[in-house]
């Protein structure tokens, strides 16, 4: 694979780039705002999804009280005070675990259940900017068996980065500022690397090379994720915004392999 950025090399700082990531899922939200028919192509198996994952997460809210005292039997014995408190801080570690694996699952389903949408969306972005060089033509349940497949490898990554996450959330302060903001960066690349599935598909690239392409602009790539992370923990945002979180990735994609983002 050619190095990814040579035609994209950022020139300005971490900071720079970080917004310029967030800039790219604006300008996906634009797209979507702009065009009508990408709400309703990418709507629909988000509904479908989206009710599960809600369910999901309404569940273990629902449950987080008696999780967080099953999980610290140690604090039995302590006072009421101290007891409410380090219960408190297990449900919010529960709720913080629980989002970042459900974000990250959503949009793995997501992408497979709609795999024919979304491939669609991104094709009309890529159309808008100039075209995708050098395509490939992939068949349909190859590339659904390999978007499955991406998909399972990135929710166990999730689960891996998630649990240490987990229990670094019982650390006084540094599990109620530090781990969330740590959740969400690494909530935000698995994102990124799941949703720019589609045109590294269509150039006939696999995960290991959308890793690499997004590892050379890291701030970039957290930027884009973690705002459209953020935007999918609001309620229904994950919902509502899919079809733009595609568009945004299909232009982080462009920008990573060096095409143009810009019309004309």
């Amino acid at each position: 694979m050619r190095a990814p950025l040579d035609l994209a090399a950022p020139l300005t700082g971490a900071a720079g780039r970080f917004l310029t990531g967030v800039g790219l899922f604006l300008r996906g939200l634009g797209l979507y705002v702009r065009s009508p028919g990408l709400m309703l192509l990418g709507v629909v198996p988000a509904l479908v999804s989206g009710a599960l994952f809600i369910g999901a997460f309404a569940t273990l809210a629902y449950f987080v009280d008696d999780l967080a005292a099953l999980l610290t039997p140690f604090a039995d014995g302590w006072s009421d005070t101290w007891r409410s408190m380090v219960r408190v801080v297990a449900g919010l570690a529960l709720l913080g675990l629980g989002g970042l694996l459900g974000v990250v699952a959503f949009t793995a389903v997501t992408l497979v259940i709609g795999d024919p949408f979304y491939e669609k969306i991104s094709e009309r972005v890529e159309e808008r900017f100039g075209g995708t060089p050098n395509a490939v033509d992939v068949p349909f349940w190859a590339s659904l068996r390999h978007s499955a497949a991406d998909s399972l490898r990135l929710v166990g990554l999730s689960v891996l980065f998630g649990v240490p996450l987990f229990a670094a959330g019982f650390i006084p302060v540094v599990g109620q500022t530090v781990v969330p903001v740590l959740g969400a960066a690494v909530g935000g690349w698995l994102l990124a690397v799941e949703l720019v599935g589609a045109p590294f598909y269509r150039r006939g690239l696999r995960l290991p090379d959308r890793r690499a392409a997004l590892s050379a602009d890291r701030p970039t790539t957290i930027g884009f994720g973690t705002a459209v992370f953020v935007c999918f923990l609001i309620p229904l945002g994950a919902v509502l915004l899919m079809p733009a979180a595609v568009a945004g990735a299909t232009l982080l994609a462009r920008r990573t392999l060096g095409q143009p983002t810009t019309e004309g």
